[in-house]
């Protein structure tokens, strides 16, 4: 798609840059602003100068994301590792609807940052306690779980101007065991629920719904829980609709059923 109206394009190289005029947006990978009209959008401000691209590992054990790093490159760098919890990540990109084309441009922080209901890369972070670096508008940095981004199906917390600069995932849920099920009405279509979870070496379980419900529904318990006590609890999640690809009612029985198939391989 065009952008006919943008009129300016600017490289940002220090968080100075990032202060937005009107009409500015950040394009991050892209491939949403690219997607349909934007006639409000009137200048493009190029993150690529930032080094946000980088994936890195601290003494602590600690992931950092940069959130301009590309979902194929992050499926490639998680292929190289060896902790338990790498497989989710591959898991996760390929519930993307995205050709690989799109795998190549779009950016972990541009799919957070977008907050669809079907972000895999927020059930991802979600399932994982990871957090995300966020610049504000005036130069500072705060940081929020990104499982805590997401307002609805489309919408975020993040004030104009504010920007993901980094997704950081803490050296504990890296080592856990992970599963993960998708559900779709069309084999190629977009996940109509998307289920995620994750069980601790001490035994702690946290279980995500993401796709299904317009906002990350997270299930946590410190143990692995009874499975009629999880399905009550996915039945009972807030944030269940209904759009072109699927029923609210179908979500919420989908979720607990894949739910379930997730706590037994944890099991």
């Amino acid at each position: 798609m065009d952008l006919t109206a943008v009129t300016s394009v600017r490289t940002a190289r220090a968080r100075a840059d990032l202060a937005l005029a009107p009409g500015e947006r950040y394009p991050a990978g892209g491939t949403w602003l690219l997607s349909e009209p934007q006639p409000d959008v009137t200048g493009l401000v190029d993150l690529t100068g930032l080094g946000w691209d980088r994936v890195e590992r601290g003494d602590d054990g600690d992931v950092r994301i940069g959130a301009m790093t590309t979902i194929r490159a992050l499926e490639r760098w998680a292929a190289a590792q060896t902790f338990p919890a790498a497989g989710l990540f591959g898991q996760c990109a390929e519930s993307l609807l995205a050709s690989f084309k799109v795998r190549h441009a779009a950016t972990i922080g541009g799919n957070i940052a977008r907050s669809y209901a079907a972000g895999a890369m927020i059930a991802l972070a979600a399932t994982l306690d990871a957090t995300a670096v966020i610049v504000t508008a005036d130069g500072d940095a705060r940081t929020v779980p990104v499982a805590a981004l997401p307002t609805g199906n489309g919408t975020t917390s993040l004030a104009h101007g504010e920007v993901i600069e980094a997704v950081v995932i803490p050296a504990a849920a890296l080592e856990a065991r992970t599963a993960h099920r998708r559900i779709a009405l069309a084999q190629h279509g977009r996940s109509g629920a998307l289920l995620t979870g994750r069980r601790g070496r001490d035994g702690e379980c946290t279980f995500v719904i993401t796709a299904a419900t317009a906002t990350p529904t997270v299930l946590r318990y410190p143990t692995l829980p009874d499975a009629d006590v999880l399905a009550a609890d996915a039945r009972a999640a807030s944030g269940y609709y209904t759009d072109a690809l699927g029923a609210a009612d179908w979500r919420r029985e989908v979720s607990a059923v894949l739910l379930d198939e997730v706590r037994k391989e944890l099991a």
